[in-house]
């Protein structure tokens, strides 16, 4: 029976997780150079060590509660793998003797710290309403997934604890089955105290009702993580690692654009013929976007401290970086749906949408190109990127823009100056 739901799990979690690579790579391909210690750094650091997070410690220490606990919970569930494949009862506790009474006390006390963690950010999103967590982006759907999550991790707890507990008490009659296996930290006095009166049979029922539990509710977090915002907890650490490694305030350059400024100093010559058509400057959907872009958008935790420290959000613009991720995401999900149809292929895609339709000219113009988003981010996240090219796309591709902006675009490239003025800018060296 656990082969037949273990296999079932794992095939619907590959077949999810498969659409979420499809959707990433539907951006187009780009180069990925830098130092690779100083990736690796990031990586080590900043998705493995919570770095970033620590910022803002109340928050930081009740996150690294729940992280820790995820991490190191992995060896109970190796166990548990291992038990449900061979008919076992606590397979390594033989082998392991005191330093498997030690790790699973380890477990239990971190499952109790994630427990008062997960209660913390229940209240912090349902009763404080923490202003972050308010926001449009954030209603409906959005909303309910982080509630899910914690939920889920109050049902893993508990099926720790029925697991566990439910043993200790086992043990305590002599069972061939239950052999021992030293005091635990919570469970050795929490198993006898909850559990202690039952009759043998029940108590193996609850034991039994706590080991599926738990397992049961990893296989449905498996199976449910490509469609949710936790699918950080795996993407963290590429997107980290293929995180942009120069300075913020550095913008990419558009080697056509650079290609007609150098021909208008008389740097360089025309190579293409007069007439050809001009390429599409910027980005306009997922495809004009790179696979980076996409995988951050796949990455983003939807924490919101991106959107809490944008001045322009503060003011009571609408721009929201964490909206601007959150539509790439979703626009990329619509495309990978439109290709499942079989209506539509990558290379022939008009569904007549672009991203244009999830992203309004008013969020990236209110976008002051400061980089406090991309400063916030506690795994490196850069919605700026995605803003400057959309912003390109309308400006030099669509020919729009604000109103306000035109006379300064074209004062540039009259006078080579913000300012229209009547003598050329350099006329003063002539004096």
């Amino acid at each position: 029976m656990f082969m037949l739901v273990s296999a079932s799990a794992l095939w619907l979690a590959f077949r999810g997780f498969t659409r979420v690579r499809r959707n990433i790579f539907l951006g187009k391909d780009t180069i990925v150079s830098g130092d690779a210690g100083q990736r690796w750094r990031n990586t080590l650091l900043i998705a493995l060590g919570q770095q970033k997070m620590f910022k803002n410690w109340i928050p930081a220490v009740l996150h690294l509660f729940i992280y820790v606990a995820f991490v190191v919970t992995q060896i109970e569930l190796l166990e548990i793998a291992v038990d449900g494949i061979s008919g076992s009862h606590r397979f390594f506790a033989p082998y392991l003797g005191n330093f498997y009474t030690f790790v699973i006390s380890f477990i239990e006390i971190l499952s109790l710290l994630a427990l008062v963690a997960t209660i913390a950010f229940i209240a912090r999103r349902n009763i404080l309403k923490i202003s972050r967590f308010q926001k449009p982006e954030l209603k409906g759907f959005p909303f309910q997934d982080a509630n899910f999550i914690l939920l889920g991790e109050i049902i893993l707890i508990v099926g720790i604890f029925c697991m566990n507990g439910g043993d200790k008490a086992l043990q305590l009659r002599n069972l061939e089955h239950y052999h021992p296996t030293g005091a635990f930290a919570i469970s050795s006095w929490l198993g006898p105290a909850l559990f202690g009166n039952l009759n043998t049979e029940v108590l193996i029922r609850v034991e039994r009702f706590g080991w599926w539990l738990h397992i049961l509710t990893v296989f449905g977090f498996l199976i449910y993580l490509p469609y949710s915002k936790h699918l950080h907890i795996l993407l963290a650490f590429p997107n980290t690692w293929y995180a942009r490694l120069n300075a913020n305030g550095e913008m990419n350059n558009m080697p056509e654009i650079q290609k007609e400024v150098r021909i208008m100093m008389g740097l360089d010559q025309p190579d293409a013929p007069a007439g050809t058509e001009l390429p599409e400057f910027g980005a306009n959907d997922v495809f004009s976007l790179s696979w980076i872009n996409l995988l951050q958008a796949y990455s983003c935790t939807e924490c919101g401290r991106c959107t809490a420290a944008c001045p322009a959000n503060i003011t009571g613009k609408k721009l929201s970086p964490r909206k601007i991720m959150m539509d790439v995401r979703d626009r990329a999900e619509e495309v990978g749906r439109n290709l499942d149809s079989g209506k539509f292929t990558r290379e022939n895609h008009q569904d007549g949408k672009t991203l244009f339709d999830y992203i309004t000219p008013e969020e990236i113009h209110a976008c002051t190109t400061c980089n406090a988003c991309v400063e916030a981010c506690p795994v490196l996240i850069n919605p700026l990127d995605i803003i400057l090219q959309l912003r390109r796309h309308e400006i030099l591709t669509q020919s729009a823009g604000p109103a306000e902006w035109l006379p300064m675009f074209n004062a540039i490239e009259n006078n080579g100056a913000a300012w229209a003025m009547s003598a050329e800018r350099d006329a003063w060296k002539n004096e």
